[in-house]
């Protein structure tokens, strides 16, 4: 059973992702075709270069979740910065191009200059994966030749079109780490994240760190509602949502617990994935290719 992945932003709760990975494989699914906007970006990434499951929870767990997000000179404008984050890219990455890559795989990425949304799939599998997740404010933008890129959740934060893009014929299979009936959250406490970064934990009990908290809480809105809008319109052939409730995006998080999220949402939706499968879907996904 072959399908491409569209995996979705969310920060920390892209760990689920690991989960989703391990049960579809588990499950007898092959993955042929990945795209990932943001942390979605930085999974599909390492996937896609022929990384194991296995091999990636043994990273992720060696992580020091604490030193993930220190700046490095020539950082941009921004309030924290990926040197960690890039550290644990060219250990699994290195200088990998798309090209070199085991599965087609693209990011998902935002223009600044021009407002648009930008499809990577050329150059350097580091450089795209940085250039996905790099939230505006919060992590510096990225240099791509000409263009000024950030994080692709600002207009695609689930990247079903380019996953299917890469595998027209194959059933896209979106993973989402937003809940569209969210509970009532209390925006009012810092961050869980602002105990292990150096540079804010002394202005943790301030009103500083209540707005920054604010702010994120902001963006998990406005990214809400922009996801659910992109699936009405991109028609994904399955959606899994894992329970990422109570997960911030830069919260330090246990990794057996939010990955086996990940993996309850797959064993829960395995009617629907086995559905994507029949000759309906087949034929609507054949009508669709040669209309498009």
């Amino acid at each position: 059973m072959e399908i491409s992945l569209a995996l979705g932003g969310g920060g920390s709760k892209g760990i689920a992702h690991l989960g989703v990975l391990r049960c579809l494989e588990r499950e007898g699914f092959q993955i042929r075709a990945l795209a990932g906007t943001s942390v979605g970006a930085v999974v599909g990434a390492i996937y896609a270069a022929g990384n194991s499951v296995d091999d990636m929870f043994e990273l992720f767990r060696s992580v020091d979740q604490s030193r993930l997000y220190g700046r490095q000179p020539g950082d941009g404008p921004a309030l924290l910065g990926v040197a960690g984050v890039n550290r644990v890219l060219q250990e699994m990455l290195g200088e990998r191009n798309f090209a070199d890559l085991r599965i087609p795989f693209a990011a998902s990425a935002v223009d600044m200059l021009t407002e648009e949304e930008i499809v990577l799939k050329h150059g350097r599998v580091i450089d795209a994966a940085l250039a996905s997740m790099a939230l505006p404010g919060i992590f510096p933008p990225f240099q791509w030749g000409e263009r000024l890129l950030v994080d692709g959740g600002l207009l695609n934060p689930v990247p079903v079109a380019p996953a299917r893009s890469l595998a027209p014929a194959l059933p896209v299979v979106a993973v989402v780490l937003s809940d569209p009936n969210p509970q009532p959250a209390e925006i009012l406490e810092p961050p869980s994240f602002l105990d292990y970064v150096p540079v804010l934990r002394q202005i943790a009990r301030l009103r500083a760190a209540q707005a920054f908290n604010i702010f994120l809480h902001s963006i998990n809105i406005s990214n809400r509602y922009l996801t659910e809008m992109r699936l009405r319109l991109d028609k994904p052939d399955v959606i899994i949502r894992p329970d990422v409730t109570g997960i911030g995006l830069l919260d330090r998080v246990e990794i057996e617990d939010v990955a086996r999220r990940g993996e309850q949402v797959v064993m829960e939706n395995l009617p629907a994935l086995r559905q994507a499968f029949g000759w309906r879907s087949k034929l609507a996904r054949k009508l669709a290719y040669r209309l498009a």
